[in-house]
């Protein structure tokens, strides 16, 4: 049986090998990242266990009474004895007995002052912030939460996503930038839909965060026809030259990117 099994592979092409091999291997690693990424480890405190999230419900209930729907509180881990408690507190604030102990602020993780907590989980968003335009997060200027509720809503680390803190996207953006939020007169139709559409709102490697760069941008929504391979059409009119200027809002054109309160055409 074995001297047939071994005629058998030498039919096998060499070319199959190698890329059976390789996609044997491709298989393994992207096994390994995505267990790896779904590991939670609770943040360290010296000296403090776990003790569940009904000890912080007795001092916090003003934050876990509208927590049982969010999904940071369905993170669970097993005791000393295999049992599985709610850890969903302690998973971003560190085990707690200490704190419940001495009711200190030092005894406990705040992750509005330590973003590694977040970025634990939400390793995309740390990638993210590593690009040359960013909100500071990292630099410790602002934190997760000035923007998300980590106690409300879909935390999907793939996506980056928890809900925002004010009722939209643009409105959690407003709290910072309300000269671009208006109201304006004439406002871009993009803001209806939102700042992140022409904005990465964790970090780009574009100057504004923008998604991409000059004129790239525009045409994501608003695309020219070309009658030829140097014209560009933009109302009858070819606006090769402005373009080449630079950006639609840099060319002397549409500088009220985000509103008017003057010009249909997004003008000062």
């Amino acid at each position: 049986m074995r001297p047939k099994l071994m005629r058998a592979l030498r039919r096998i092409p060499l070319n199959v090998v190698l890329f059976g091999g390789l996609g044997l291997w491709a298989v393994l690693l992207v096994s390994c990242v995505v267990a790896d990424r779904a590991i939670l480890v609770p943040p360290f405190i010296p000296g403090a266990t776990i003790v569940g999230s009904a000890s912080c419900a007795k001092c916090h209930a003003n934050v876990t009474r509208g927590f049982h729907d969010a999904t940071h509180a369905q993170l669970m881990l097993k005791d000393d004895k295999g049992q599985m408690k709610n850890v969903a507190c302690e998973s971003c604030h560190g085990p707690a007995s200490l704190h419940v102990k001495a009711g200190t602020r030092d005894t406990i993780i705040n992750p509005k002052v330590a973003p590694d907590t977040c970025l634990q989980c939400h390793t995309n968003a740390r990638a993210e912030f590593s690009l040359p335009y960013t909100h500071p997060v990292l630099a410790g200027k602002i934190a997760c939460s000035h923007c998300h509720d980590p106690h409300a809503g879909d935390a999907n680390p793939t996506t980056g996503g928890t809900k925002t803190l004010a009722a939209s996207v643009n409105a959690t953006c407003a709290k910072c930038h309300p000269a671009q939020s208006g109201p304006f007169v004439f406002e871009h139709e993009v803001m209806r839909e939102g700042c992140v559409m022409c904005h990465s709102p964790h970090g780009s490697v574009n100057d504004k965060m923008l998604k991409a760069r000059n004129v790239s941008l525009c045409y994501q929504c608003h695309f020219q026809p070309q009658n030829s391979s140097t014209q560009i059409m933009h109302g009858g009119v070819d606006h090769s030259i402005n373009v080449l200027r630079g950006t639609c809002w840099t060319a002397g054109c549409h500088e009220a990117i985000h509103g008017s309160n003057v010009n249909s055409n997004l003008r000062y």
